[in-house]
């Protein structure tokens, strides 16, 4: 049930936007309208990017998972390679 509430929610805008066409046939998407359109993708996509190279490991480091000591919670962190 929980996927099919996200599908309609992902699916909202697109129906959304359908009613809005199949009611004002006649207008077109202005041109500023496409060109911020499209500057805001490739900032998202840019963004997702750049965020995804700053959160990543070196090649050279091993991701150490979180672990329970004697009811002391010891941190992940990353350790040099052996």
């Amino acid at each position: 049930m929980p996927y099919l509430i996200e599908i309609l929610l992902f699916l909202a805008p697109f129906a959304a936007y359908g009613l809005w066409r199949r009611a004002n046939p006649s207008t077109e998407p202005s041109t500023i309208m496409l060109v911020l359109s499209g500057l805001g993708a490739v900032l998202m996509i840019g963004g997702a990017i750049w965020y995804g190279m700053s959160r990543s490991l070196e090649h050279s480091r091993d991701y150490v998972p979180a672990q329970l000591e004697r009811s002391d919670l010891a941190p992940s962190e990353a350790e040099p390679r052996r």
